[in-house]
């Protein structure tokens, strides 16, 4: 390697790392700025870029200490790359545990998101408590009734679960403590502590042997 070649790749790491420093303290400060300017009760926590979040009137989301977010292509690379997205009914309540890491995920709560603490989100996990729309075709005629005949149920996630990348949770599940969801799986219904369940829709696989 010739020395002018040293020099250029000397330069160029100490420019990323000066780079990257100010992402940090910037993208800290303005999230910081986001979540309090919407009514978010939130603590320590590290960010990669800023999210975006949607808080009705009368909706609350908290977040635990030690929280892990990212919402930037260069931070977790995987693919299907977006910011992370918070969106909060008026009558919604959103809570995030301790220790809790997403990626690039979408929370839609109209009725109750509750995620336990050290949970994993893998990139692109979306979580919708709601069906959005009515299930009855007449009513979807009218976006009043529509809206109004849309179904919402809790979605509990318990502590030390991990979500794999791209996979949906849907209106109504529980996922039990320590229990894993392989990528890109669709979650229909409820899934017991200590297995591993995958698919669409997802179905049990194996439980979990805590000796591994």
């Amino acid at each position: 390697m010739s020395s002018f070649q040293s020099i250029t790749i000397f330069f160029f790491k100490v420019l990323r790392k000066v780079y990257y420093t100010f992402l940090k303290v910037s993208d800290k400060v303005l999230c910081c700025f986001i979540l309090y300017a919407k009514g978010v009760k939130f603590d320590k926590f590290i960010t990669n870029g800023f999210p975006k979040v949607f808080i009705a009137r009368g909706g609350t989301m908290v977040i635990g200490v030690n929280f892990k977010m990212n919402n930037r292509e260069s931070s977790n690379p995987i693919g299907r790359f977006k910011r992370c997205s918070f969106m909060v009914g008026k009558h919604g309540s959103l809570i995030l545990g301790n220790n809790v890491g997403i990626s690039s995920s979408a929370i839609v709560c109209h009725n109750s998101v509750q995620i336990g603490d050290n949970v994993k989100l893998g990139g692109n996990v979306v979580i919708y408590d709601t069906d959005f729309h009515s299930l009855n075709p007449e009513e979807r005629k009218d976006s009043y009734k529509d809206i109004l005949g849309a179904k919402n149920k809790p979605v509990i996630i318990c502590s030390n679960a991990f979500i794999g990348a791209h996979s949906t949770i849907l209106k109504g599940v529980k996922i039990g403590k320590n229990s894993i969801i392989g990528a890109c799986s669709v979650v229909t219904r409820d899934v017991p502590e200590n297995q591993i369940w995958a698919g669409n829709p997802a179905k049990f696989i194996r439980k979990i042997d805590e000796k591994q």
